[in-house]
Protein backbone atom coordinates (compact mmCIF):
# COMPACT_ATOMS: atom_id res chain seq x y z
CA UNK A 1 0.00 0.00 0.00
CA UNK A 2 2.21 2.31 0.55
CA UNK A 3 3.47 1.95 -3.22
CA UNK A 4 0.02 3.26 -4.31
CA UNK A 5 0.78 6.16 -1.61
CA UNK A 6 3.92 6.80 -2.58
CA UNK A 7 2.15 6.94 -6.74
CA UNK A 8 -0.52 9.38 -5.86
CA UNK A 9 1.42 11.44 -3.68
CA UNK A 10 4.09 11.74 -6.80
CA UNK A 11 1.49 12.56 -9.44
CA UNK A 12 -0.39 14.74 -7.34
CA UNK A 13 -3.82 12.96 -8.53
CA UNK A 14 -6.72 11.28 -6.62
CA UNK A 15 -6.67 8.04 -8.13
CA UNK A 16 -9.06 5.24 -7.47
CA UNK A 17 -7.47 2.33 -7.37
CA UNK A 18 -11.09 0.39 -8.22
CA UNK A 19 -10.85 1.66 -11.69
CA UNK A 20 -8.75 0.29 -13.90
CA UNK A 21 -6.38 2.47 -16.71
CA UNK A 22 -8.34 3.25 -20.15
CA UNK A 23 -5.45 1.38 -21.75
CA UNK A 24 -6.39 -1.72 -19.55
CA UNK A 25 -10.02 -1.13 -20.83
CA UNK A 26 -9.64 -1.11 -24.37
CA UNK A 27 -7.17 -3.89 -24.55
CA UNK A 28 -9.73 -5.91 -22.40
CA UNK A 29 -12.43 -4.88 -24.85
CA UNK A 30 -10.43 -5.61 -27.86
CA UNK A 31 -9.70 -9.32 -26.19
CA UNK A 32 -13.53 -9.96 -25.16
CA UNK A 33 -14.48 -8.99 -28.57
CA UNK A 34 -12.07 -11.56 -30.36
CA UNK A 35 -12.94 -14.01 -27.72
CA UNK A 36 -16.55 -13.34 -28.79
CA UNK A 37 -16.06 -13.45 -32.37
CA UNK A 38 -14.36 -16.69 -32.18
CA UNK A 39 -16.92 -18.26 -29.98
CA UNK A 40 -19.55 -17.10 -32.17
CA UNK A 41 -18.31 -18.29 -35.59
CA UNK A 42 -16.80 -21.26 -34.20
CA UNK A 43 -18.13 -22.82 -30.89
CA UNK A 44 -21.79 -21.69 -30.93
CA UNK A 45 -22.32 -23.20 -34.70
CA UNK A 46 -20.82 -26.47 -32.90
CA UNK A 47 -22.93 -26.06 -30.09
CA UNK A 48 -26.38 -25.60 -31.99
CA UNK A 49 -25.45 -28.35 -34.83
CA UNK A 50 -24.97 -30.73 -31.23
CA UNK A 51 -28.54 -29.59 -29.91
CA UNK A 52 -30.09 -29.68 -33.43
CA UNK A 53 -29.00 -33.29 -33.68
CA UNK A 54 -30.30 -33.86 -29.96
CA UNK A 55 -33.62 -32.63 -30.93
CA UNK A 56 -33.99 -34.49 -33.56
CA UNK A 57 -32.96 -37.49 -32.03
CA UNK A 58 -35.94 -36.63 -29.22
CA UNK A 59 -38.41 -35.33 -31.75
CA UNK A 60 -37.56 -38.68 -33.54
CA UNK A 61 -37.94 -41.01 -30.44
CA UNK A 62 -40.93 -39.67 -29.58
CA UNK A 63 -42.23 -39.99 -33.53
CA UNK A 64 -40.72 -43.53 -33.24
CA UNK A 65 -42.91 -44.18 -29.71
CA UNK A 66 -45.66 -42.73 -30.27
CA UNK A 67 -45.74 -45.35 -34.04
CA UNK A 68 -44.46 -48.03 -31.83
CA UNK A 69 -46.97 -47.04 -29.42
CA UNK A 70 -49.98 -47.24 -32.39
CA UNK A 71 -48.75 -50.38 -33.63
CA UNK A 72 -49.00 -51.96 -30.46
CA UNK A 73 -52.15 -49.95 -30.08
CA UNK A 74 -53.79 -51.61 -33.21
CA UNK A 75 -52.18 -55.31 -32.55
CA UNK A 76 -53.93 -54.93 -29.37
CA UNK A 77 -57.39 -54.39 -30.42
CA UNK A 78 -56.53 -56.84 -33.02
CA UNK A 79 -56.00 -59.53 -30.71
CA UNK A 80 -58.77 -58.41 -28.97
CA UNK A 81 -60.98 -58.84 -31.77
CA UNK A 82 -59.64 -62.32 -32.70
CA UNK A 83 -60.27 -63.37 -28.64
CA UNK A 84 -63.87 -61.89 -28.87
CA UNK A 85 -64.10 -64.00 -32.08
CA UNK A 86 -62.37 -67.09 -30.65
CA UNK A 87 -65.12 -67.24 -27.69
CA UNK A 88 -68.24 -66.54 -29.89
CA UNK A 89 -66.58 -69.93 -32.07
CA UNK A 90 -66.23 -70.86 -28.71
CA UNK A 91 -69.75 -70.54 -27.40
CA UNK A 92 -71.28 -71.89 -31.07
CA UNK A 93 -69.26 -75.01 -30.76
CA UNK A 94 -70.05 -75.70 -27.46
CA UNK A 95 -73.80 -75.01 -28.27
CA UNK A 96 -73.66 -77.10 -31.06
CA UNK A 97 -72.37 -79.77 -29.29
CA UNK A 98 -74.89 -79.69 -26.43
CA UNK A 99 -77.54 -79.70 -29.45
CA UNK A 100 -75.51 -82.48 -30.80
CA UNK A 101 -75.81 -84.63 -27.29
CA UNK A 102 -78.88 -83.70 -26.73
CA UNK A 103 -80.23 -85.58 -30.11
CA UNK A 104 -77.45 -88.52 -29.17
CA UNK A 105 -79.11 -88.96 -26.03
CA UNK A 106 -83.12 -88.51 -27.36
CA UNK A 107 -82.08 -91.21 -30.35
CA UNK A 108 -80.27 -93.48 -27.56
CA UNK A 109 -83.53 -92.92 -25.49
CA UNK A 110 -85.76 -94.26 -28.29
CA UNK A 111 -83.56 -96.86 -29.65
CA UNK A 112 -83.40 -98.00 -26.09
CA UNK A 113 -86.94 -97.57 -25.40
CA UNK A 114 -87.28 -99.49 -29.07
CA UNK A 115 -85.24 -102.68 -27.68
CA UNK A 116 -86.64 -102.49 -24.36
CA UNK A 117 -90.09 -103.48 -25.89
CA UNK A 118 -88.71 -105.64 -28.04
CA UNK A 119 -87.02 -107.91 -25.04
CA UNK A 120 -90.69 -107.41 -22.90
CA UNK A 121 -92.45 -108.46 -26.19
CA UNK A 122 -89.80 -111.46 -26.67
CA UNK A 123 -89.79 -112.02 -22.51
CA UNK A 124 -93.55 -112.31 -22.87
CA UNK A 125 -93.90 -114.33 -26.02
CA UNK A 126 -91.12 -116.67 -24.71
CA UNK A 127 -93.26 -116.50 -21.36
CA UNK A 128 -96.63 -117.55 -23.20
CA UNK A 129 -94.54 -120.56 -24.69
CA UNK A 130 -93.44 -121.82 -21.53
CA UNK A 131 -96.89 -121.36 -20.15
CA UNK A 132 -98.52 -122.96 -23.04
CA UNK A 133 -95.91 -125.74 -22.73
CA UNK A 134 -95.97 -126.06 -19.13
CA UNK A 135 -99.99 -126.63 -19.46
CA UNK A 136 -99.55 -128.95 -21.63
CA UNK A 137 -97.16 -130.92 -19.36
CA UNK A 138 -99.42 -130.14 -16.81
CA UNK A 139 -102.58 -131.46 -18.86
CA UNK A 140 -100.90 -134.28 -19.66
CA UNK A 141 -99.68 -135.24 -16.21
CA UNK A 142 -102.70 -134.64 -14.22
CA UNK A 143 -104.88 -136.66 -16.96
CA UNK A 144 -102.54 -139.61 -15.75
CA UNK A 145 -102.89 -138.94 -12.79
CA UNK A 146 -106.37 -139.09 -13.46
CA UNK A 147 -106.16 -141.98 -15.35
CA UNK A 148 -104.09 -143.54 -12.20
CA UNK A 149 -106.73 -142.73 -9.92
CA UNK A 150 -109.46 -144.08 -11.98
CA UNK A 151 -107.90 -147.17 -12.22
CA UNK A 152 -107.17 -147.47 -8.64
CA UNK A 153 -110.73 -146.44 -7.62
CA UNK A 154 -112.22 -148.64 -10.35
CA UNK A 155 -109.65 -151.73 -9.94
CA UNK A 156 -109.66 -152.35 -13.47
CA UNK A 157 -107.05 -150.63 -15.84
CA UNK A 158 -108.27 -148.44 -18.77
CA UNK A 159 -105.97 -149.07 -21.18
CA UNK A 160 -108.07 -148.00 -24.47
CA UNK A 161 -105.55 -145.14 -25.40
CA UNK A 162 -108.67 -143.04 -27.21
CA UNK A 163 -110.86 -143.44 -24.32
CA UNK A 164 -107.92 -142.27 -21.87
CA UNK A 165 -107.09 -139.02 -23.77
CA UNK A 166 -111.19 -138.50 -24.08
CA UNK A 167 -111.48 -138.47 -20.17
CA UNK A 168 -108.42 -136.46 -19.64
CA UNK A 169 -110.11 -133.72 -21.73
CA UNK A 170 -113.81 -133.96 -20.23
CA UNK A 171 -111.69 -133.82 -16.58
CA UNK A 172 -109.87 -130.79 -17.58
CA UNK A 173 -112.48 -129.14 -19.10
CA UNK A 174 -114.45 -129.78 -16.19
CA UNK A 175 -111.89 -128.76 -13.83
CA UNK A 176 -110.86 -125.15 -15.70
CA UNK A 177 -114.62 -124.48 -15.61
CA UNK A 178 -114.79 -125.01 -11.96
CA UNK A 179 -112.01 -122.55 -11.75
CA UNK A 180 -113.59 -120.04 -14.05
CA UNK A 181 -116.69 -120.08 -11.97
CA UNK A 182 -114.41 -119.77 -8.48
CA UNK A 183 -112.91 -116.87 -10.06
CA UNK A 184 -109.22 -117.98 -10.41
CA UNK A 185 -107.98 -117.36 -14.13
CA UNK A 186 -104.97 -118.81 -15.70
Amino acid sequence: MTTLTVLAADTGEDVNPLIPETYDIVWSVVCVAIIGFVFYKYVVPRLMKVLDERADKIEGGIKRAEAAQEEAQLTLQQYQQQLADARLEAARIREDARTQGQQILAQMRVEAQTESDRIVAAGHSQLEAQRQQILTELRAEVGQTAVDLAEKIIGQSVSDEAKQAASIERFLTELDRSNAGIGVGR
